[in-house]
């Protein structure tokens, strides 16, 4: 079979890269949580790539799954990724990418941001979105992949837990909550630095979540899963010996 791609998890945002991909010629041969996944490596042994779209909290269960012959051609799109979940796996170098778009049932695509993609299949990543006018850039390096992937941690966990306070979208939180979104963000990215090992620059990552949040005004702050991602950044800090206190004092108000 030439030209192929295995996604594994076909939901809302698996449908837009499955879309395409097909646009791009290729062959899209899905994994449901129904598919043996070892029958269908034995159906296409030698796919371009293989997308794994499972939600968060399914990722390292479903990096347990993949076929060995799969490894190289691997793509991740996961929130909330950092190198140490790969490299928990004996993954040396996936293709990923830090997806700024989002997609809900019934709606199409809304873009916040291009979308930026580094690894071996980065350009097969990024053929799929340019076919659908969805910006995105392939990054030159592995560093450029960790600032990003940071940056998208530290505007995740900076609206969804300041969001347990003042609730609305992000502009309401910028324009004015703006010391508590600083105060927020400066905690997350003492988490982030611990979990990655490397210091990042704390300027940059702000100046890169206020042009996410200039590129949808109206996103919502506050997911259902922000109280679950506060008691995980407080877990986390418990094991860093980090103290946090906005953190633990928003957790103190609106979870205890």
């Amino acid at each position: 079979m030439q030209k192929s791609i295995v996604v594994i998890g076909i939901g809302e945002m698996a449908g837009v890269f499955c879309r395409g991909f097909l646009k791009s010629g290729y062959t899209v041969i899905p994994v449901t949580r129904d598919t043996d996944i070892h029958q269908a490596a034995q159906f296409a042994p030698t796919p371009d790539m293989v997308l794994l779209s499972v939600a968060e909290k399914d990722l390292h269960s479903s990096l347990e799954t993949i076929p060995e012959h799969w490894k190289p051609q691997l793509a991740l799109l996961q929130n909330e990724l950092l190198p140490r979940d790969w490299q928990t796996h004996q993954l040396n170098q996936p293709t990923i990418i830090s997806v700024w778009f989002e997609k809900k049932k019934g709606q199409d695509y809304k873009v916040l941001v291009p979308s930026p993609i580094y690894g071996p299949k980065a350009h097969i990543l990024g053929d799929a979105l340019t076919q659908l006018d969805i910006p995105n850039r392939l990054l030159n390096n592995a560093e450029e992949l960790l600032f990003e992937l940071v940056l998208k941690n530290v505007y995740i966990l900076t609206t969804n837990i300041s969001g347990l306070v003042v609730g609305g979208d992000v502009e309401n939180l910028w324009n004015q909550h703006r010391d508590l979104a600083k105060t927020v963000a400066g905690e997350v990215i003492q988490l982030q630095e611990y979990l990655t090992g490397a210091a990042q620059d704390s300027n940059a990552l702000i100046e890169g979540m206020v042009t996410a949040i200039n590129g949808d005004p109206q996103h919502q702050c506050m997911g259902r899963s922000a109280p679950a991602r506060l008691a995980n950044a407080l877990r986390i800090a418990d094991e860093a010996n980090l103290s946090v206190p906005k953190l633990r004092e928003i957790h103190s108000k609106t979870v205890d």
